[in-house]
């Protein structure tokens, strides 16, 4: 039995199905749900609390103080949520809030918010290119004084050693070609913003980076193609292992892929009894 395509091809899906196309499955088709982690809710929190400190405040506003205050805000939009979701009890909460404001603080040592004019925040891009639908979401998109736009994307964990900056690349060059074909321009920079170091990695996506991209992308949708056809996902150990949250139904752990494809329901009955008539 197959499984149904994904309906875009992100930068996450591509590093998911990369590093183990049977997690992907788990994830993206199978929709299997994973536990919160205190990482990305703290990531989260902080996309969100910059996101608010740029888009609300005039350029003259965006102090330290406007950044706490949109913490603030941030933290009273997920603490229903996310942050619930977590299960931390009144200590683990506190330590989780002052983790989240050192970053907020770290991230004033690495731009001066006040010179930064965003023309996009949280900008969903898509686009259909060699019979796919390219989507991502920028976290941020400036314009320079020049005119040039340059692609900034946060990053909340530590940033990488030299030998792996280059590869940790491939999501913000993604949003380049998405620039690139939307847009009509391609950026002249892109930008992973470490705030935990604090620092900062660009690149300047030449022609030849955004063919590479484009080749990648393309090639890694014919890949999912064929295990979607074939209902072939391995999985592929890796150091991922142990914090994965799929290992119970992965034979590499003595799982049963097969227990987590979801049975047809009447939903899927419901939609397919028209089309009959």
């Amino acid at each position: 039995m197959s499984y149904p395509l994904p309906t875009t091809l992100t930068p996450s899906k591509i590093t998911k199905f990369m590093s183990c196309p049977l997690a992907f499955r788990f994830s993206y088709l199978d929709h299997l749900p994973e536990p919160a982690s205190p990482h990305l809710v703290r990531g989260t929190l902080v996309h969100k609390a910059l996101e608010l400190l740029l888009a609300t405040a005039r350029p003259s506003d965006r102090t330290r103080e406007r950044a706490f205050a949109a913490l603030d805000d941030a933290w009273s939009r997920l603490a229903d949520g996310d942050i619930a979701s977590l299960g931390l009890d009144d200590a683990g909460r506190a330590t989780f809030r002052r983790e989240a404001e050192a970053l907020v603080t770290r991230y004033f040592a690495v731009e001066d918010p006040s010179a930064v004019r965003p023309v996009g925040i949280e900008l969903d891009l898509r686009v259909e290119l060699d019979g796919v639908e390219l989507r991502g979401i920028i976290d941020r998109l400036d314009r320079l004084d020049s005119g040039d736009l340059v692609v900034v994307d946060y990053k909340t964990g530590r940033a990488p050693r030299a030998e792996h900056a280059r590869s940790r690349m491939i999501g913000v060059h993604f949003y380049a070609l998405l620039c690139e074909q939307v847009l009509g321009r391609a950026p002249s920079e892109v930008r992973l913003v470490y705030l935990r170091d604090p620092v900062v990695v660009s690149e300047a996506p030449s022609a030849q980076t955004l063919r590479g991209i484009r080749q990648r992308a393309g090639a890694v949708w014919r890949a999912i193609e064929r295990a979607c056809d074939q209902d072939d996902f391995r999985p592929s150990p890796s150091r991922l292992c142990p914090s994965c949250a799929f290992r119970a139904h992965c034979p590499a752990f003595g799982g049963d892929p097969a227990h987590a494809r979801p049975a047809p329901g009447p939903t899927a009955v419901a939609e397919v009894a028209p089309l009959a008539g």
